[in-house]
């Protein structure tokens, strides 16, 4: 029999960029050794796992899929476990974001963000579920300010985000006492590639409490307060959001 990996192991989806790269690199900076998912950023996802096999050789695995594929997801938790051995977290990341106005919405906005908004994270978790109840593991889901209050234009991204916040807590009773599942809220932390203007980002940082943006760092360090340290904590949702929740 082969003998069980060392170190406790995190499946990080959407982990090539932006707050996904910040999480992988916090977690594997911690003794975590990563399976980094990627959708379509592959020359990104190389250059991290580079950079962390650098740091320790062994500690990486890059896992392509899409999320809108249930049949993919349960493979890339299968590969995860037959390269690894274990999976102790599940980083359910990856997420699109687009405008949908209301009587321009079409049925290929609601299935493009519910797939990686809700679809994706609750089948994963789903296949996961095993092996983290066998490491007694934990889920944390990346979510959003705008799953509690709609963000004007965005209709079908709000409710897939409140989608995953209802999964989260279900999931916490569903799969309590073995696994502890928890939620981050971001705030104004990196802006969309394109979008908003500077004046728009600045009446955005008004509007929070602590009048500023926050990085990818402080999100990860929630993130890996959940699955490490958290031990007694389930089914809760943390706002790293500057306070922008009591301005809007």
């Amino acid at each position: 029999m082969q003998p069980k990996h060392p170190r406790p192991v995190a499946l990080v989806t959407g982990a090539a960029r932006r707050i996904g790269r910040a999480i992988a690199t916090a977690l594997h900076g911690a003794g975590y050794d990563l399976v980094l998912h990627w959708r379509s950023t592959r020359d990104e996802a190389e250059s991290l796992a580079a950079t962390l096999e650098n740091a320790r050789p062994g500690s990486t695995l890059l896992a392509q899929a899409e999320l809108a594929n249930v049949a993919q997801l349960g493979k890339l938790v299968l590969r995860a476990v037959q390269h690894f051995g274990r999976l102790d977290a599940l980083v359910n990341n990856a997420s699109s974001f687009q405008p949908t106005p209301l009587g321009l919405i079409t049925e290929a906005d609601w299935d493009a963000l519910f797939a990686s908004n809700a679809k994706g994270p609750l089948f994963l978790a789903q296949a996961a579920a095993p092996h983290l109840r066998v490491a007694r593991g934990a889920i944390v889901n990346l979510l959003d300010v705008y799953a509690e209050r709609p963000l004007a234009k965005h209709t079908v991204y709000s409710m897939a985000k409140a989608a995953l916040a209802m999964a989260t807590l279900s999931l916490a009773r569903e799969l309590a006492p073995e696994v502890r599942v928890n939620g981050v809220a971001p705030g104004a932390i990196l802006w969309p590639d394109a979008g908003k203007s500077e004046a728009e980002r600045q009446a955005l940082v008004a509007h929070s409490a602590l009048k500023r943006t926050g990085n990818a760092e402080e999100v990860a360090a929630a993130v890996l307060y959940l699955i490490r340290d958290a031990t007694y904590s389930t089914g809760d949702i943390v706002h790293v959001d500057g306070g922008r929740r009591l301005m809007i």
